[in-house]
């Protein structure tokens, strides 16, 4: 699975919204890689900030 989809799938199941550092705790990925994958999903716009540094699934 691409890691772009494995963070999302991990902002999903969450159900809340999440930062960063609970991602990589989720899907045990490099936080670089994780920061990375948010960054083209927020510019793709499948994820929203509704406060600032968490994040929830669109």
């Amino acid at each position: 699975m691409e890691i772009k989809n494995q963070v999302l799938d991990a902002i999903k199941k969450a159900e809340q919204p999440v930062n960063a550092g609970k991602v990589v705790e989720l899907t045990k990925l490099d936080r670089k890689e994780v920061d990375k994958a948010m960054k083209m999903l927020k510019d793709e716009g499948l994820i929203v900030s509704p406060k600032r540094c968490f994040w929830e699934a669109k």
